[in-house]
C-alpha cells in the first residue's frame, strides 16, 4: 500500500528549500572561520610551558571556591554539549534539510549543519578539559554519562518537521545561552574569573547561533505564516524536550537528568521563569499577536501562543525550589 502523502510536510519542505540561500549567507556572515575564532587552548594551561604545574595548581586553587551545586550544574551543561554528534545527526535527518543525504553537499543547509557543529564542538572540549584539571570531578562517572547519552540518542519530538525543528533550535540556543551566562556569573562570584570568561565566551557562540535560527524562522513566518504558526503551537503543546533528558536512561540512576534540573532550578542557572521568558521573547520577536490572514487552524494556534508565556510564568511562580538536591559526578 502506498504511503499517504503528507501535503503539509511537503509544503514545509518546499519552503525550507527556498531558504537555502539565506542559510548559506548565515554560514558566511554569522559563523566564524576556524583561524579567527577562539579555541579551547586559549583558556587552558599550556603543557609546553615550563611552569605548567604551577598553572594547573592555580587553576585548581581558583576552582576550590566553586560550590558543589554550581559545579554539578556545570558538569551537566558540559555533558549536554558533548552529545553533539546526536544533534548533528538529528538535524541532517530532518525532511528537506539534506535531500542528497550527503555531508559533502554544497547546499546552505548542509554547510550550516557542519559549520554550526564545528563551532559547538569547542564547547564540550573546553569544559571537559577544564573540569578534568580542577581535580574535583569524578571523570569516570562523567564519561559514562556522556557514553550513555550518546548511546540513548536524541529525539526532540518534532516528527521530522523542519518548521518545528527551527522553532526548537531557536528556543534551545537561547536556553543554553542563558544557562552559560548565569553559570559564568556564579563562577565570578565564587572567585574563578577564568571559568567565568569561559562560560561567557560559550554563551556568545550560543547567542550568534540563536540569532541565526530565529532569522530562519522569521523567514518561514514571512513565506508561510499559517504553517509557521501551527508548527510553533504544535511544538509548544508538547513542551520543549531538553537535549540531555536521556542521560540517565539505562543506567543505575535513571533520575539523573531530574536531579541535574533540580540543581539548575535551585541555584538559578536555568529555571521555570527562564522557560516562560523564552516563550515571551519568541512570541514578541516573531510578532505572533499581530500576524493577519491566517487560516482557522492557525488563528486558534495564535490565540494559544499569545497567552502561553503568562501561563508558564504563573506555573513558575508556584514552583518551589527543592530544599535539598542530590549532587552527581563529584568526588
Amino acid at each position: 500500500m502506498a504511503k499517504p502523502i503528507n501535503y503539509e510536510l511537503e509544503k514545509n519542505i518546499e519552503v525550507i528549500s527556498q531558504l537555502d540561500g539565506l542559510v548559506g549567507e548565515a554560514v558566511d556572515n554569522i559563523l566564524v572561520d576556524p583561524d579567527k575564532c577562539w579555541q579551547p587552548s586559549d583558556f587552558l594551561p599550556d603543557f609546553g610551558d615550563p611552569d605548567i604545574h604551577d598553572q594547573i595548581k592555580l587553576l585548581q586553587k581558583r576552582s576550590e571556591g566553586i560550590p558543589d551545586t554550581i559545579l554539578t550544574s556545570l558538569v551537566g551543561n558540559m555533558i549536554t554539549e558533548e552529545a553533539l554528534p546526536s544533534y548533528q545527526t538529528y538535524f541532517n535527518l530532518l525532511e528537506g534539510i539534506n535531500p542528497e543525504r550527503s555531508l559533502l553537499s554544497p547546499s546552505g543547509w548542509v554547510r550550516w549543519s557542519k559549520s554550526w557543529t564545528a563551532e559547538e564542538n569547542r564547547h564540550g572540549d573546553l569544559l571537559n578539559k577544564y573540569l578534568y584539571m580542577t581535580g574535583r570531578v569524578d571523570m569516570k562517572a562523567v564519561e559514562q554519562t556522556i557514553h550513555r547519552l550518546l548511546a540513548n540518542g536524541f529525539d526532540p519530538n518534532t516528527g521530522g518537521d523542519p518548521y518545528q525543528a527551527i522553532v526548537y533550535t531557536s528556543f534551545q540556543e537561547r536556553a543554553t545561552k542563558i544557562s552559560h551566562v548565569n553559570t559564568g556569573k556564579l563562577a565570578d562570584i565564587a572567585g574563578d574569573t577564568v571559568l567565568g570568561r569561559i562560560c561567557k565566551q560559550i554563551a556568545g557562540d550560543e547567542a550568534r547561533h540563536e540569532k541565526a535560527y530565529k532569522s530562519f524562522m522569521s523567514a518561514i513566518f514571512d513565506i508561510d505564516p499559517s504553517g509557521a504558526m501551527v508548527a510553533f503551537e504544535k511544538l509548544m503543546r508538547k513542551q520543549i524536550v531538553m537535549p540531555a533528558v536521556m542521560m540517565g536512561e539505562g543506567g543505575t540512576n535513571p533520575s539523573l537528568f531530574t536531579q541535574f534540573s533540580a540543581v539548575t532550578q535551585k541555584v538559578g542557572i536555568y529555571t521555570g521563569w527562564d522557560y516562560a521568558r523564552i516563550i515571551e521573547h519568541l512570541v514578541s520577536l516573531w510578532k505572533i499577536e499581530g500576524i493577519t490572514g491566517l487560516n482557522d487552524v492557525a488563528a486558534k494556534a495564535q490565540d494559544y501562543l499569545a497567552n502561553l508565556s503568562d501561563r508558564y510564568m504563573r506555573l513558575a511562580d508556584r514552583m518551589k525550589a527543592p530544599d535539598e538536591v542530590k549532587l552527581a559526578w563529584l568526588k
